[in-house]
């Protein structure tokens, strides 16, 4: 019998399982990316340490959601990539019209054994959220259902990380001044 500490991540097939919904729905899959030396993406659109790519039919050819990579090829400025991001490193796969999905854990950095309080982390990392939780203002808790909306929706702001992304062009540029970040609401 195996314990919950040997059995596999469930992060890739929840990762694929919203992938099919939001397909099956009609909504463009949207993956944010904590990037490190692990992750192979365009370096050149990565911000803050961290990447939104859009995994839609569309946008993507060769896409794999394997237990331990996503990887597909894309189009960045009309160039073609080869994408390869080890399924750890996403820390949200959301629908981009309506914002639905799900946040996971950050990862932490190797060799790291605290959350920068001090605190013991688990083996998978501190239970934390790198987005904001726009129901309480703050971080939300790992493992809780959440619906990730931009940061300036309340205000009606043009949001271009939510906006189309054509397989051909560049991916979506935040607007100046910020504020273009997804957050989390609970869904209840």
């Amino acid at each position: 019998m195996i314990n919950a500490l040997e059995s596999s991540s469930t992060r890739p097939y929840l990762i694929r399982a919203l992938y099919e919904w939001c397909t099956d729905n009609g909504f463009t899959p949207y993956v944010a990316v904590q990037v490190d030396d692990t992750v192979q993406v365009p370096r050149e659109y990565v911000k803050n340490g961290e990447i939104v790519l859009n995994i839609s039919f569309d946008a993507t050819s060769s896409l794999k959601l394997g237990n331990d990579f996503i990887e597909f090829k894309a189009r960045f400025a009309g160039s073609a990539r080869e994408i390869v991001v080890p399924v750890g490193r996403v820390i949200a796969i959301y629908a981009r019209e309506n914002g639905q999905g799900m946040a996971f854990p950050a990862p932490v950095p190797a060799g790291s054994n605290a959350d920068g309080n001090g605190a013991a982390s688990s083996p998978q990392g501190p239970a934390r959220m790198p987005l904001r939780d726009a129901s309480r203002g703050n971080e939300g808790d790992a493992g809780k259902i959440v619906h990730l909306v931009p940061d300036d929706a309340a205000d009606g702001g043009n949001d271009h990380v939510g906006s189309p992304v054509d397989p051909d062009d560049e991916p979506p540029r935040p607007p100046a001044g910020g504020g273009s970040r997804p957050s989390l609401k609970r869904v209840k």
